[in-house]
């Protein structure tokens, strides 16, 4: 049995909001209402080609220079896709997920990964925390290059608007009902720069206003230099 079987088989099927974590020979899976939500970082590979990656939004958001190996926490993981985009740039990853479900989700597909020699390489820079980042980041030891938030986009009524595969973690995980104390605790914790992703047209995290943003179709990446920020959040 490979190390990621055994894996796969230490987890146990659970029932949640009528939805399932279920395991097979692909690897574990949310199941329920006709939707299969899975942790799947070789989906991501046409994004990480040469000439690709560099062009992401994401990745120049979070760019800093003078870094061999910068550290980013994604002190909102979900499935680890936006941790792993940055770690494939260079970053070495925290990730930090409190929904024990989703957390099981994203360790399988680390394990998976892991032994996969086109994914191996970029897994072993992302570290899975299951816990509050509110909470982490204030207490963490050194200070890291970049903290990024991605509080859930409220969910939309039309139900096409709303990728399937994120129709199961609106059941899981509600859009985060307390953006000031998470945008404050990442400001407070001083790195050098702070991500957030938004609805390309969507307001300010928590009312503050960025140092500057990088605008696709749908979303939007605000910067903020915690340095520039003159007047602490209350």
């Amino acid at each position: 049995m490979r190390k990621s079987e055994r894996h796969i088989a230490s987890e146990k099927t659970t029932e949640t909001d009528g939805a399932s974590l279920r395991r097979d020979e692909r690897g574990l899976a949310l199941v329920g209402g006709g939707m299969e939500l899975r942790g799947d970082f070789s989906q991501l590979l046409p994004r990480i080609r040469k000439g690709r990656l560099s062009s992401e939004l994401l990745v120049r958001a979070a760019k800093v220079r003078g870094c061999a190996e910068p550290w980013a926490i994604d002190a909102t993981a979900g499935l680890g896709e936006d941790s792993f985009l940055l770690a494939a740039a260079g970053f070495r990853v925290s990730m930090y997920e409190s929904d024990p479900t989703i957390a099981a989700l994203v360790r399988d597909a680390l394990a998976r990964a892991s032994e996969d020699p086109a994914l191996a390489d970029i897994v072993c820079r992302m570290k899975l925390f299951e816990e509050d980042s509110i909470e982490a980041m204030a207490h963490l030891r050194d200070t890291p290059d970049v903290i990024y938030l991605d509080p859930m986009f409220p969910e939309r009524r039309k139900s096409a608007a709303v990728k399937k595969k994120f129709q199961l973690i609106h059941h899981l995980e509600a859009p985060c009902q307390n953006e000031e104390a998470l945008l404050t605790a990442a400001i407070s914790a001083a790195p050098r720069k702070v991500v957030v992703k938004r609805p390309a047209k969507g307001p300010h995290l928590a009312g503050v206003k960025p140092s500057h943003s990088l605008a696709g179709k749908a979303v939007r990446y605000d910067v903020i230099i915690p340095a520039s920020i003159k007047v602490p959040l209350a």
